[in-house]
């Protein structure tokens, strides 16, 4: 197990970067096809602890992570799957994020996260997909594929999903589920509810239908 610093990971990156910039071969050819460009990185086994101000705070699990910048736009490659996991200040874990496949657009931070991506957050709500977006420039996590929310309070499962990153603000749209008696009168259920959201997001999602009052009830469209 390695534990390194977030800034030494960046540092590491940065001199694989510039050595190979300082040692360039003449009469090199270039790559002929993009399947015949290289990784500039490559690891196996990675078992490494991130720091923040000084305490440990998160751990990066994966089989393989290969950076690679020949490719454009240049992105990082977890094919064996990935496990990110963050800690509290006794050390114990308090959330994480793993998943089958993921792929890092260093360049846009864009995460991509493929086959059985699951979430937990550190106030107990659980997400699970095939397909979640990560845009780090928005904020924002979003899917298009079947995903499902539990929360302490309730469940939710439909096709569209959009979050907030911090999953304090969260949409499902076509959408079925259990809800508590408040999400349909209006109280304790305004976070699940497509107004809180930005226009952009409303214009994603069809609205759904008026749900049958009741203490518990399944919501299909």
């Amino acid at each position: 197990m390695y534990r390194i610093k977030g800034s030494y990971v960046v540092g590491i990156l940065m001199f694989l970067i510039l050595a190979s910039c300082q040692n360039q071969v003449e009469h090199t050819a270039p790559a002929i096809r993009p399947q015949d460009s290289v990784a500039m990185m490559t690891s196996y086994g990675v078992n490494t602890l991130v720091s923040d101000s000084g305490v440990m705070k998160y751990r990066i699990v994966t089989e393989r992570w290969e950076v690679n910048t020949s490719k454009n736009p240049s992105l990082w490659i977890f094919d064996k799957g990935l496990l990110l996991e963050q800690f509290d200040e006794k050390f114990h874990i308090n959330s994480y994020i793993q998943c089958d496949t993921a792929y890092y657009y260093d360049q846009q931070k864009i995460w991509k996260l493929y086959g059985r991506v699951s979430i937990l957050t550190k106030d107990g709500l659980r997400f699970n997909s095939e397909q979640l977006t990560w845009d780090q420039n928005k904020h924002e996590l979003s899917s298009n594929v079947f995903s499902k929310l539990v929360t302490p309070e309730r469940t939710l499962q439909g096709s569209h999903f959009w979050s907030d990153e911090k999953m304090t603000r969260y949409y499902v749209s076509n959408s079925k589920g259990s809800f508590e008696k408040g999400d349909l009168t209006g109280g304790g259920g305004a976070a699940d509810t497509l107004s809180s959201q930005p226009d952009s997001v409303k214009n994603n999602f069809r609205q759904p239908a008026t749900p049958v009052r009741a203490t518990t009830i399944p919501i299909m469209h």
